[in-house]
């Protein structure tokens, strides 16, 4: 069986890391992925991004909103139970085990929060 997703998009907000007791860390953060159409006024698609230890450490280093980046991956539905409604809940997520830093200094020193 194989359960393996390449993207490559933009980071939707600046990336936000956890630490553990454990020495652990967890980093979280959403990618916008443009389809493969003619059409440019088709929104693009959205993933949750979830990634642990030293790629968790790179990303909130070196990963802004806005930055592309390529990400090699697996999805994984989180499942839980809707508090107010007792409903089953689920929500894809990408475990991200690969990351590729695609903006460069120049573009990232460039960009600013309103050029995504």
């Amino acid at each position: 069986m194989l359960n393996k997703i390449h993207l490559v998009g933009r980071a939707g907000r600046d990336p936000e890391i956890r630490f553990f007791e454990t020495g652990k860390s967890v980093c979280n953060f959403t990618l916008a992925v443009n389809r493969r159409t003619s059409n440019r006024d088709e929104p693009p698609d959205w993933f949750d991004l979830e990634l642990w230890g030293k790629t968790a450490e790179i990303a909130a280093n070196y990963v802004k909103k806005g930055h592309q980046v390529g990400i090699i991956g697996s999805l994984r539905f989180d499942r839980w139970k809707d508090k107010n409604t007792g409903e089953d809940r689920t929500k894809p997520v990408i475990l991200v085990d690969q990351l590729e830093l695609l903006t460069s200094k120049k573009d990232s020193e460039a960009m600013t929060g309103d050029d995504f």
